[in-house]
């Protein structure tokens, strides 16, 4: 494959995603129900490639027609097929660098509440999924108990986790789990905005918060995605000088850095892998471990040693989300526009339940477990969680910047912080990596055990800790006293 081919493909999605964004400012149900652009863009490259347009040029019995295998040519696949797995990285790359890490304690001050309910959600996720594939996808359908770990890789990690680990689901035979797990995704990503704003209404009606803008409230610009040329602010801070080296490329250095590190790290932990106990088991990990978790722990170690020398004034945070952003869109369009409808149709059944089982869960613990575990302005924090579950960390904090537009219950900063204890280890982060691995060497019921008491564990602490720190404050409050009294 030449230069100029793979250039051609990256113009290709470029170009795709401009359409994505005319489309989004001309239909209002997209605007309405806040589609991203890219998942329109990726969405219309699926239905203009061999998947869709192409089947029905080769049904309708034009075999050796043009269109016969799609508007796109077979090396524009290909590139677009390769892309995911190295985006992934980019966008894990980009999750700390910028941003103060906080001790544990102070984190847990702020966002106990929160960081309990989305721990007890997503490895709740984890247990319906696993119960799904031991009594029926299993048994019934034929499918590997690996598919257990989907809703949880579809709905809290989205289409970056997804495509992300589309080498570790064919490591383990379980090839068509990618494009399973980047249809459920894009189910829970379109379906979840829907719920979402649903609830939205909901809760203006029934007084459930007093910060609700819903989108009939919003100006039409803002539901177009544009912003008003008066609003308009820099897209990042300039941390060097130009004529010295250009910021954004500084950034993009940081974050290739960060990649190369845990290029190191990873390869360091198979090599030890190999020489410990895989040498005499047939037990192995972290060949199935796939990069872009190790590349967030290297964004996590620059943005320490940078603290520590003083200097994390380099990186501007601003620049750092900007590049992320656009790995994701290059990222959502590829995925989309290679997903193999073929595999969804074959394993339709299954697919829907895994698709039912994953919504039900994440509508029930925001409408039940949230009041009972958050206890103060558990709508707005409760609704982030929520979105992220259904769809991705923007969509969270796109649902919060509609409950709470003006942050007067500070739900920003303590789901930012709750991502800070969050990330890492769930929605894409070390676990999510490995549970697939996990399933394939111990079989699904060690693991159904382990979440099922990490779930329970995190929704007792939810429930009953800061339930009682509330009930103390209520008491000190009706004798008059001050917190340090009692």
């Amino acid at each position: 494959m030449s230069a100029e081919q793979i250039g051609m493909s990256l113009l290709l999605i470029c170009l795709a995603l401009l359409v994505g964004k005319w489309v989004r400012t001309r239909i209002r149900p997209f605007q309405r129900w806040f589609i991203p652009a890219s998942i329109i863009a990726g969405l219309l490259v699926l239905l203009l490639g061999e998947e869709v347009l192409g089947s029905l040029v080769r049904y309708i019995g034009f075999e050796d027609a043009a269109l016969a295998q799609g508007l796109f040519p077979d090396f524009t696949l290909e590139v677009w097929g390769a892309l995911p797995e190295l985006l992934i990285s980019v966008i894990f790359a980009s999750l700390f660098l910028g941003k103060e890490i906080p001790g544990v304690k102070k984190i847990w001050e702020i966002a106990g509440p929160q960081l309990t309910f989305g721990q007890m959600m997503s490895w709740g996720q984890y247990v319906l999924g696993l119960l799904l594939a031991v009594l029926l996808l299993v048994p019934f359908f034929d499918m590997p108990p690996e598919a257990g770990a989907l809703i949880e890789i579809s709905f809290e990690g989205g289409h970056g986790t997804a495509a992300g680990l589309a080498g570790t689901f064919e490591q383990v035979g379980f090839e068509e789990g990618t494009d399973l797990a980047l249809g459920l995704a894009t189910v829970s990503m379109l379906s979840g905005v829907i719920i979402c704003i649903f609830l939205v209404n909901w809760g203006a009606r029934n007084n459930k918060t007093e910060h609700i803008e819903t989108p009939r409230d919003m100006p039409s610009e803002e539901l177009k995605g544009m912003v008003a040329e008066e609003e308009q602010e820099s897209a990042g801070k300039l941390t060097t000088k130009p004529e010295s080296m250009e910021p954004l490329t500084l950034h993009i250095g940081l974050i290739a850095a960060s990649i190369l590190i845990g290029y190191v790290v990873l390869e360091g932990f198979i090599l030890l892998e190999k020489w410990t106990w895989g040498r005499n088991t047939d037990m192995e990990f972290m060949t199935y471990v796939p990069l872009f978790t190790f590349a967030m722990l290297g964004s996590v170690l620059i943005q320490i040693v940078l603290g520590r020398m003083g200097k994390s004034y380099l990186i501007s945070r601003g620049l750092i989300v900007r590049i992320q952003g656009l790995a994701l869109d290059l990222l959502i369009v590829s995925a989309l526009g290679t997903l193999s409808l073929s595999v969804i149709g074959d394993n339709l059944v299954p697919f829907l339940m895994l698709a039912a089982v994953g919504l039900g869960w994440s509508v029930f613990t925001f409408m039940i477990l949230a009041p009972r575990m958050i206890p103060k302005h558990w709508f707005e924090r409760g609704m982030a969680d929520l979105g992220q579950s259904l769809g991705m960390t923007a969509t969270g904090l796109l649902m919060l910047r509609i409950v709470d537009g003006d942050n007067r219950t500070h739900s920003v900063e303590s789901f930012g912080y709750k991502q800070l204890l969050f990330e890492p280890i769930l929605g894409g982060g070390l676990f999510t990596a490995l549970s697939v691995p996990l399933i394939y060497q111990f079989g699904p019921y060690p693991v159904l055990i382990g979440t099922a008491l990490l779930t329970a564990g995190w929704l007792a602490l939810g429930l009953f800790s800061f339930r009682q720190e509330n009930m103390m404050g209520a008491l000190r409050t009706m004798l008059g006293r001050k917190p340090y009294d009692l």
